[in-house]
Order: C-alpha cells, then structure tokens, then sequence
C-alpha cells in the first residue's frame, strides 16, 4: 500500500542538530566512557504515582467526543529561537498578532494561547515534545522542552482559579529526538537501549505535569506518535515496554497510544500526519486548515491553498459526516509551516471562530446534507482519458503513486499508467453531490484495452472499518483478468459499501490497482446502484 510521505516539522533543524549532537556523542564516549548508554532519572516532580492522584483530572468516556490539537511551545522571540533562521531571515511563513511576549518562558503567552483554545473549543492540548533522556540540562540542544512546560502548567493554574476549563492535557510525542538529541544516539527500539529512551521520553513529559492537568481517555492518558521513520528500527516490543513502565511511575496507568501509520506496530488508534494538506481519517480525524513551508530552508515547494478558510471546512464537513469519536487539529500554531489555526497577523481570529463553529456541531451530532451539484440526481459520472480527459462529474487525480501518460490504442485515445516497478495505480473522485449517504451501493465500469497477462481491480473508500486504512482502501470483490486479446473491454466492480468520501491519496474516493500489464484505460464511470 503506497500512501503520501508525511512532511517533517522543521526536519533541517532536527539534522543540523543531530549533526553537532554526534560530535558530543563522540566527546562524552571519550572523556566518561559508559555514560552514552545512560538513562537519567524522571526530570520532573510527578511519578510514582498513585490512582488517587488521578481524581481532578479531565475524564473522557465512552460516547464523549474529544477535539484536540497540538501546540508548538518552541518560540522564543528575545533570543530569536524558531523566529529567525541562522542567516536571520524570517522563520516563520504566517505570523503571531505580535512578537511581544513572544516565548515559551512567558506564562501569560501560555495563557493567552490556552484561552483561545477555550474560545476554539478545544478539548486536549498535546504540546510537541522534543525532550529526550540526553536533554535535561540547560543548554543542551532541546532544554527549551523542558524549560516551556512549567510556564504552562503555571498558565493552567491560573486558569482554573479564574473559574475557566482549559484544555487538558495529552503528549505529542515528536518522535524526531530518536535521531536528533543532545547525545547523538540514534535509536533502535528494538534493542534494550532504545526501549528505556522511547519510554524515558515519555516518562518524563508526564512527569512535568501534574496528574490534575491530564486527559484521561478511557481513564487513559494519551500519548501521540509523530513518525517512525526516525528510530532506527522498531517492532511491537517498545509500546510493550512504554505501557509497562507507564504503569509502574504513574498509578497503574496504561497510556491510549495513538501511532502515526508508519509505525508498524498494534496500538490504541491510528492517524496520518498530513492532515493539514489532506484530511486523514484512518482511525483518529487528523484534519487542518492548508500548508505553505515557504519559509522553511532546504525544502520543495509545497503550498495547500486556506481558500479564505475553505479547505478547512471541507475538512471538517468530511468528519462530520465520518462521525469519528477523536479530532486532532493539525496545527494549533505550527506557524514555520503556515498550519496555524491560533490567532495570526494574516487572518486574525477566522480560525478560532471556524474551529468554534464546527467544534459545535461535532459535539452536536450535526452531519450536514450532501451539496447539490449538477450530478446530484444523474445516474452516473464519467470520465474519457486522453491527453485532455473530459470530466462528466469523475475527475482524474494525479498523485506521487498515480501517475499516467496519455496515449492512442486502437483509434482510441486513452491513458496508460506509468508507474513500472511496484504500486501502480489510477486515482478518481467522483463529483461531492453525486454522491449519498454511506453506505453507498455503487458500481465502477472501466473501458480498457486488454494488451497482456495481468490484472487490475478497484480499492474503494468504504465504511468497512475492518478494511485497509479503516476501510479507505477496501478492494472489490471482483477483479478484471488480462489475457492479452487485444481488444477493447469493459469490467465491472461491483462497491456495495461505499463512502466515497475521499479519503484515498489526493482526496480520491476508488483507484484501479493493476498486476502485470499495464492496460490503456479510456474510460471509467461510477454508476449508482440499487436505485
């Protein structure tokens, strides 16, 4: 299964800073030989806990729905941390009101930033840590880790003698410190050594903040995975270790542990990191309002357009309709890749008044009715391939693991996939009012030109849960077998679950998946079902 790479948050920071932690590395193996494989004590107050000291926090149970997001604390406008790059050029691509009081040392910007949430609805905060076991001292390269949570915490407090409920919270988990740390140690979670420093990690989050402050979900705090492409390798063994040594510091506690989708392990939800340039829905709704890294150094261009606060609420009408029971915002004020929702110079307040208003009806219940369309009451949608296709309602989408090229086969224009080894495929979304509510009994036609031994069949966005990618990519039961006739052909997949809400690379609702040969493609249509 081919799916879009997640970008990184600030990657070139996290490789400049694994570059000079490995010339520590190096210094401290010869001057304290031994001292590389240590893991130090819980830096903070909070373990050894008891069930107890578990009674004020923030409780969600079975039936609540829960909204959360997470919160970049890295900024620090007086020495110009994550505000200007090392040239001393800007930073960030959107901006905060103000750069006054501008840092993760400041209770009231932790306020401020809480308070809005408040305004926003939002129900967990999950601040993005980069602490690691080889941190803890100042001046080490992620000390402002550590440094920026007994700011909030003290912003918490003051909130709550104020008679508000802030959020409460959760760990995102910024699992980049498993390469880039102050002692240069890339971690292999499946050895003894890398166990303790995954787990360390997020011992150490939750020893900073105290119990009342937590989220518990299912009487479970929650941990949040970024990606798995940073350890040098993992399996089942390090969750098995983090949930047993959680338990022992933290009151018998096991952690709901949310994995990114490349971490290749069993866990308690799954998400893909990506949602603010494509809404993932794959367990957890990872949703956001667009994407613009123009200001981060060393990196393609990538720019998913807000559309005045448009793309965002497509988003959020998809998981309204998706009814999932977790919504995390991706980002609350990631402001170095312009995924900001929190309060910036370039859209004011429009965010936090957005997120209010679907935050509303997510709590609510409210699903919204299909847009009409000029297909709403067609029979079908088409779409012809050439090298321009022409679109009746089916549009074709050209993906990283879709690509095609235009061709002529037997006096019919056409297109071939152009992918050679591996995954290949073809991706179509179909026009929004075409479509009903799930579950949708539908049918896929596809027109092809039968040129050799193979196969193809349909993935389609379903409501099988059990399916891949929490039914994003369930195949249909019927595939089209290639003989090599050399004529032209039509098969048809029969999708009688159907969601068609997108949730395949590219924002696709199906994709014809293809074993072997290569077949020209000249037309597909969906067609509706049953009615």
């Amino acid at each position: 299964m081919t799916h879009s790479t997640p970008p990184r948050p600030l990657a070139h920071l996290a490789t400049a800073v694994a570059g000079l932690a490995l010339t520590a590395l190096a210094s401290i193996a010869a001057q304290e030989p031994g001292r590389e494989t240590e893991i130090p004590p819980a830096i903070g107050p909070h373990v050894d806990l008891k069930p107890g000291d578990f009674a004020a926090a923030r409780r969600f149970d079975a039936g609540d729905k829960v909204v959360a997001t997470q919160y970049f604390y890295w900024y620090d406008a007086p020495s110009k941390a994550h505000v200007l790059d090392g040239d001393g050029s800007d930073a960030l691509t959107t901006h905060p009101p103000t750069l006054d009081d501008f840092s993760y040392r400041s209770v009231s910007w932790h306020k401020s930033q809480l308070k809005d949430m408040i305004a926003a609805g939002i129900d967990v905060v999950l601040p993005v840590f980069w602490g690691s076991p080889a941190d803890h001292a100042p001046g080490s390269p992620f000390s402002w880790s550590f440094e920026g949570l007994p700011p909030l915490v003290k912003a918490l407090d003051e909130l709550k003698a104020e008679g508000l409920t802030p959020p409460a919270v959760g760990l995102f988990y910024d699992t980049s410190t498993l390469q880039a740390n102050g002692r240069g140690y890339h971690a292999d979670l499946t050895t003894e050594l890398g166990r303790a420093w995954f787990s360390a990690t997020v011992r150490d989050f939750f020893s900073m903040i105290p119990p009342r402050h937590w989220a518990l979900l299912d009487g479970r705090p929650i941990v949040q995975l970024y990606s798995a492409s940073f350890a040098k390798a993992h399996d089942q063994s390090c969750l098995g270790r983090l949930k047993a040594d959680f338990a022992k510091r933290f009151g018998g506690l096991v952690p709901y542990v949310v994995r990114e989708i490349s971490w290749n392990v069993r866990a308690d939800d799954v998400y893909a990191w990506g949602g603010a340039i494509q809404p993932n829905f794959l367990g957890v709704a990872e949703i956001g309002p667009g994407y613009d890294h123009s200001a981060v150094p060393g990196r393609e261009p990538l720019v998913v357009d807000r559309e005045d606060g448009a793309f965002y609420e497509r988003a959020w009408i998809k998981a309204l309709n998706r009814k999932p029971r977790i919504v995390i915002l991706e980002t609350w004020n990631e402001f170095h890749e312009g995924t900001t929702i929190a309060e910036a110079r370039e859209y004011g307040r429009k965010y936090i008044d957005l997120t209010r208003k679907y935050v509303d009806m997510f709590k609510s219940g409210v699903v919204p009715p299909r847009p009409r369309t000029a297909y709403t009451d067609a029979p079908t949608v088409s779409i012809v391939l050439g090298p321009d296709d022409r679109e009746e309602g089916l549009r074709r989408i050209d993906v990283a693991d879709g690509r095609s090229a235009p061709s002529t086969t037997a006096g019919k224009p056409s297109r071939t996939p152009t992918q050679g080894v591996g995954a290949r495929y073809l991706y179509f979304r179909a026009d929004d009012g075409f479509k009903r509510e799930a579950p949708m009994r539908a049918a896929v036609e596809v027109d092809y030109y039968d040129v050799a031994p193979g196969s193809f069949g349909v993935h389609y966005d379903s409501t099988d849960r059990a399916a891949d990618h929490n039914g994003a990519y369930k195949p249909a039961a019927a595939r089209a077998a290639l003989t090599g006739s050399r004529t032209w052909k039509t098969a048809r997949f029969d999708l009688p679950d159907a969601r068609l809400d997108g949730a395949q690379n590219g924002g696709a609702d199906f994709r014809l998946a293809f074993e072997g040969a290569d077949p020209p493609i000249q037309a597909v249509r969906v067609l509706r079902a049953g009615e």
